[in-house]
């Protein structure tokens, strides 16, 4: 039998006008966003690297943790491939603008 999920509504939060933020502090917010992902992916990795030397020596028996660890880093690489395949693309695109 399945249970259906007890999904609540979400409740809408006071919306305030947005703070206008200047072209060099976006660039820096984003610059950030870029690193912070960067160190996660590379953390993932470091993580699959320790995980498969664990399973070479017989260490781990259970492949699962593994696999997981492995596909998730393949996501994350997959996703910060598109992700900068869609930058160069707007890159790209403002070039061809004329002013």
């Amino acid at each position: 039998m399945v249970e259906k999920l007890g999904l609540q509504p979400l409740q809408v939060l006071q919306q305030t006008a947005p703070k206008s933020l200047s072209a060099s502090e976006v660039s820096e917010q984003f610059g950030h966003f870029l690193t912070d992902a960067m160190g996660k992916l590379n953390q993932q990795q470091q993580e699959v690297d320790k995980l498969n030397d664990q399973f070479a020596k017989g260490e781990i028996s259970d492949v699962h943790q593994l696999i997981i660890a492995t596909e998730k880093s393949s996501l994350g690489l997959q996703l910060t491939v598109q992700v900068r395949n869609k930058v160069i693309d707007a890159y790209q695109e403002i070039m061809r603008m004329q002013v």
